[in-house]
């Protein structure tokens, strides 16, 4: 029996066993209801709703200490002697490589084609909402985290929710947080390894393929995606063997180098195109609030919009906390900071960097795509580059695998820190996880499995449920977290040495951006 016809039996086995669980998940966990002619997921309205009242609670802190933020990154208010494992930019890195992905490229390509135009201003709105919610649950994570023996650290939200709930609400608090806990570790695991892991090794392989010529091509033999599947995951697994801070030194390097290929890409498209950028954006906010073809109408727009941001950015999921988490800080506030720039990065920059490039290229799959045909996003966007650099599909190939690594080796720790959580930190739970992680990286060439990774999104989303109603109640909290660190920050100024007191073999964080 050939490679090909048995990874095809497997997955015909693993749909049939699980396509009406992952289709009844689905159902309830991205619910709609009807709303001005268009579908509106009670998921998504529940992530922006978030968005807007951390907005309202703490001020507008995306807008306002924006620049502080900035600071923070670059090391500006870095302490001797904090505890950690990485520093703020290496933290930052680490997770945007888990949200900057194939959804930056394909995702937003598929929205406006689906609500036009003016899906890219409700999709930047849904980013600068998502902010304040991204700062609010990594100032939890860095308050509540469990520092290790050995120097290593633990975050997320199956720590900040039991730990910051008992100590709010007492014993009470404390069994719902334990709860909530475990149920948010086999959330994340799950989808790490389906959707951070199989599926983006997958598609990457399929983009590849389609450069090297096909099924017919050097790699489109069931040989070949072995092949590529055993060189993903051995480079996984020698990057997992050194935890977080391998991982935020390869990321560190990794998610600049991917941005800047992506985003030069993006400006020469744009460049060439210079005449017809005041028309592709009018056409952006035009569409936004007067859209053509677009069920629903604005609301459609706005849906889509706000879908696509809430998908990307992962605000509210409780995800980026466990990469936060391992900063080098005394104030949890000051990563909260450097983390509301995450949501700008991934949907207000990049995002938004692919939407305008598609409208100005307006390549003709774009317009087929509108007009109903069945395109994928990666060709849309593809073609969008095509119409000025002819070997474009060659760079992109090389921009998606690069996405592709650091989602993994980033989705990698956090499914990591989740069987710890579950199973015990013992070197030999460690070592069993890492070996089932790369086993899945391989199958990721081989296998498709959609109907897991169907699944995986529902459980991803179902965990936007558990973290934001820990949110809310531990909001109180972020607000003196903040507090805190603001009056550090008028001491710094006021002396620049202030902080910078305690163990002087160590030495400050040297941050370059």
């Amino acid at each position: 029996m050939s490679l090909d016809s048995v990874t095809q039996s497997v997955d015909e086995a693993v749909s049939g066993f699980f396509e009406p669980i992952a289709k009844w998940l689905g159902e309830v966990v991205f619910y709609t209801v009807p709303v001005g002619g268009t579908d509106l997921p009670l998921i998504v309205a529940w992530l922006v709703v978030a968005g807007l009242v951390f907005t309202g609670w703490f001020g507008l802190v995306q807008l306002r200490k924006f620049k502080l933020a900035v600071d923070v990154v670059r090391g500006k208010y870095d302490e001797k002697g904090s505890t950690g494992e990485v520093n703020h930019f290496q933290a930052l890195t680490a997770a945007v490589s888990g949200t900057v992905g194939l959804g930056n490229i394909a995702g937003v390509a598929v929205a406006v084609s689906i609500g036009g135009p003016g899906a890219t201003f409700w999709m930047i709105l849904c980013g600068l909402l998502g902010m304040a919610t991204k700062f609010v649950e990594v100032t939890l994570g860095v308050k509540y985290r469990e520092v290790h023996p050995d120097g290593t650290v633990s975050g997320g939200p199956m720590h900040y929710l039991p730990k910051g709930l008992a100590e709010r609400f007492g014993k009470n608090g404390k069994t719902l947080g334990k709860v909530l806990a475990v149920l948010a570790s086999f959330l994340i695991l799950f989808f790490g390894l389906f959707g951070g892991n199989l599926f983006q090794v997958n598609q990457s392989y399929a983009q590849l393929v389609s450069v090297t010529g096909g099924e017919d091509g050097a790699l489109g033999s069931s040989a070949g995606a072995l092949f590529f599947g055993i060189l993903i995951a051995a480079l996984v697994g020698i990057v997992l063997l050194g935890g977080i801070r391998s991982i935020a030194n390869v990321t560190s390097r990794l998610v600049p180098a991917m941005a800047g290929i992506y985003i030069v890409a993006c400006l020469i498209v744009i460049l060439v195109n210079i005449t017809a950028v005041p028309d592709a954006v009018a056409s952006i906010v035009e569409g936004a609030f007067n859209p053509e073809g677009v069920a629903g109408g604005v609301l459609g727009a706005l849906i889509i919009g706000f879908k696509r941001a809430a998908f990307s950015n992962e605000a509210g999921l409780g995800s980026a906390p466990i990469a936060h988490s391992a900063v080098k800080t005394k104030h949890p506030a000051s990563e909260g900071l450097v983390a509301l720039l995450e949501p700008f990065i991934d949907t207000v920059v990049v995002c938004t960097m692919t939407a305008l490039t598609i409208v100005i290229a307006n390549p003709a799959s774009w317009g087929e795509a509108r007009a109903g045909e069945d395109i994928g996003g990666v060709t849309i966007t593809s073609d969008a580059f095509e119409t000025v650099l002819p070997w474009f599909p060659y760079i992109l190939t090389v921009a998606v695998l690069l996405f592709a690594i650091s989602t993994v080796l980033t989705w990698g720790y956090y499914g990591l820190k989740s069987w710890t959580y579950l199973f015990g930190r013992s070197r030999a739970s460690e070592v069993t996880y890492k070996i089932v992680y790369t086993v899945f990286a391989v199958a990721g060439s081989l296998l498709t499995l959609q109907t897991l990774i169907d699944m995986a999104d529902a459980f991803l989303f179902t965990l936007a449920v558990i973290n934001i109603i820990g949110l809310y109640l531990l909001a109180p909290v972020v607000k003196r977290e903040l507090r805190t660190f603001l009056d550090f920050v008028r001491a710094r100024k006021a002396d620049p040495s202030a902080g910078n007191g305690g163990d002087d073999d160590q030495e400050p964080v040297k941050t370059t951006v």
